[in-house]
């Protein structure tokens, strides 16, 4: 009887070991794909600000429409813009590259947009804050 109550609570350690693994995998691998995601967003915004100051210059209705459809994508999985223009400055969102007319603390003009991930910052934006001359 002790015999069998011992296997029994063997083959519990076991089951509960092999679900704990299993689980513990199955975040990983969650992990893992989020990071991929990531990294692979970050080498595909050079590519969005290219094509937005290519589009800035152009005016050509068919590259207004590529970028609006990549820009569509990329707010799909979870990217969106910031806009920190006129907004003060918060350098947990952004780089601050110069001091520059303007209201203090105040960011005045944006040298590269910023993008966040579900929330969290992709890429943080570089900015050009107001010195409070103004």
């Amino acid at each position: 009887m002790a015999k069998k109550n011992l296997q029994e609570e063997q083959l519990k350690r076991a089951l509960a070991d092999y679900q704990n693994l299993k689980k513990r995998v199955e975040s990983e691998r969650l992990e893992f794909v989020k990071y991929v995601l990531e990294q692979f967003l970050l080498k595909l915004l050079p590519v969005v600000d290219d094509l937005e100051a290519a589009e800035a210059h152009i005016k050509d209705q068919g590259l207004t429409l590529a970028v609006d459809k990549l820009k569509t994508i990329l707010n799909e999985e979870g990217v969106k813009e910031m806009n920190l223009l006129n907004q003060v400055f918060d350098p947990k969102l952004a780089e601050c590259l110069e001091l520059a007319p303007g209201k203090k603390d105040q960011v005045v003009s944006v040298a590269q947009k910023g993008y966040l991930l579900n929330d969290k910052v992709l890429r943080p934006a570089r900015v050009k804050v107001g010195k409070g001359d103004l």
